[in-house]
């Protein structure tokens, strides 16, 4: 069943996200979540930067093929260490062996994004961020307490930056929302460049 979009709605956010719908209501976009579902495995030899930026195209796709009259913004985020692409762990002891990857380490945080619109698919924005984020050593005790808590189940690498595992982030290089699950600097300025939202009001 399609979702009405009206004009104070313009922008669909494909993607069931709680942390991207946050996030985007944090700068006062207004929009509606229409999830996106598609085959998110990578390809073979497929870098990063590159897998992230085709999810996000794909997601933001679907969804616009349903709203063509509609703007659609698309993401996908993804965890990689060692050229390893981490992403959300299929059960407790899967999330285990990936924070005792991370721990002590620096791994980085890829969020592709894509902004389309089927009636001007000259104006589409594909893009990424990069950030570098350092977990600090933890204990197998810290790991276990901390997948007990359920929070690693349904995030890329097993941990949430802006929640509980914000007590195992040590630092981080680049975009904190990155990490989180979308770059805002970065897509509020293209949301503007194309004349969608601009949560400053300012011309």
């Amino acid at each position: 069943m399609l979702i009405n979009i009206d004009s104070e709605n313009k922008l669909v956010l494909a993607s069931s996200s709680p942390r991207r719908k946050e996030l985007l209501k944090s700068i006062r976009v207004p929009f509606v979540v229409v999830p996106a579902e598609i085959d998110e495995l990578a390809r073979d030899g497929e870098e990063p930067e590159a897998h992230v930026q085709r999810l996000a195209h794909e997601k933001a796709s679907e969804i616009s093929k349903k709203y063509r009259d509609s703007w659609v913004l698309g993401a996908d985020t993804i965890v990689v260490i060692d050229g390893r692409i981490l992403g959300k762990p299929h059960d407790g002891a899967e999330a285990v062996k990936m924070l005792s990857i991370l721990s002590g380490r620096t791994h980085i945080v890829f969020t592709g994004y894509a902004i389309i619109n089927s009636c001007y698919p000259e104006m589409k924005i594909v893009s990424y961020a990069r950030s570098e984020v350092f977990i600090r050593t933890l204990s197998k005790e810290e790991i276990q307490g901390y997948v007990l808590t359920g929070e690693p189940m349904d995030k890329a690498g097993a941990y949430a930056i802006q929640d509980v595992g914000a007590a195992i982030v040590e630092r981080v290089y680049g975009s904190y929302t990155n990490v989180v699950g979308l770059p805002l600097c970065e897509v509020a300025r293209d949301l503007k460049k194309l004349g969608i939202f601009d949560f400053l009001g300012v011309d």
